[in-house]
């Protein structure tokens, strides 16, 4: 079968044209392979006719590999620099894409998006993390509104993301990222890839949902993990004294205290905070 997609110029005359430099400010990193721009795309799964959400797109290198696989696209992109080079896309793929000029932390992406969207983003490492905390911390119903999360961190955010206990990157992201998903690094990408290369290297995180734990508030497992793991290296009968009812709980579950909080599953938290949230 003859492939229909538009022929598009190479990203790097795009940049050229439209003198998109990377901003420092708004930590940009354009990646400009097309393949491993494809081979990103494809992480969610088939994404024919399914709706998306990306967040700073730049040039539209990942755009565009998210509109080949089919998607139904919302661009997010606060550098009006980049929206004529979008705007150049949002022709190429009529009806599949929508640019949003603003700041991705203001946007509401459930009401833009809709409900299942998958989120696709080479996210800027400045806003990283604090939208994967928004987006993990959404009501669940038991499940979210987003299908998928398929993100691109630095190596060492990534690491805690998926980290397992006992390791040094073991801590209050890994619980919440893993105690109603999975989360897994689906690709490493080596810094030469980016322009400019940035100073460390980075990787794609996917995160897929499974139903919440009943019974479990998310506000009393944010003040136990935060409790637990803002003096990492005491015990938890020291770092939980100050939270009523922790210790009793530890108890219960059959948790020593004079354990420290990097050794304790992101199971055996949510245990505690069931408890905690009677």
């Amino acid at each position: 079968m003859a492939d229909t997609r538009p022929a598009l110029p190479p990203l790097r005359d795009v940049i050229a044209r439209h003198g998109l430099a990377a901003s420092k400010a708004l930590g940009q990193n354009f990646l400009l392979d097309e393949q491993l721009l494809d081979r990103i795309a494809t992480i969610p799964g088939p994404l024919d006719g399914q709706p998306a959400f990306e967040v700073g797109p730049g040039p539209g290198g990942l755009t565009r590999a998210i509109l080949r696989a089919g998607a139904r696209l919302v661009a997010v992109e606060r550098d009006h620099r980049c929206l004529p080079a979008l705007a150049e896309l949002e022709e190429a793929f009529p009806g599949q894409l929508r640019v949003l000029s603003g700041d991705a932390m203001e946007v509401d992406a459930r009401a833009e998006a809709g409900d299942g969207a998958h989120i696709i983003a080479n996210l800027p490492y400045n806003v990283g993390t604090p939208l994967l905390i928004g987006w993990l911390s959404a009501a669940w119903e038991p499940l979210p509104w987003w299908s998928s999360l398929t993100l691109m961190f630095q190596m060492e955010v990534a690491e805690r993301i998926v980290a397992q206990p006992g390791t040094d990157h073991y801590g209050r992201l890994a619980i919440l990222s893993q105690w109603r998903s999975e989360a897994r690094i689906a690709m490493k990408v080596h810094r030469s890839a980016f322009t400019p290369p940035p100073k460390v290297m980075s990787a794609v995180v996917h995160i897929t949902a499974k139903p919440a734990p009943d019974g479990v508030q998310l506000k009393m497992l944010e003040r136990l993990t935060a409790a637990a793991f803002g003096q990492r290296r005491k015990m938890l009968r020291q770092s939980l004294k100050g939270l009523p009812g922790a210790l009793d709980a530890l108890a219960e579950v059959g948790i020593d205290p004079q354990r420290r909080a990097e050794t304790v599953s992101v199971e055996d938290f949510v245990a505690v905070a069931r408890i905690l949230s009677r």
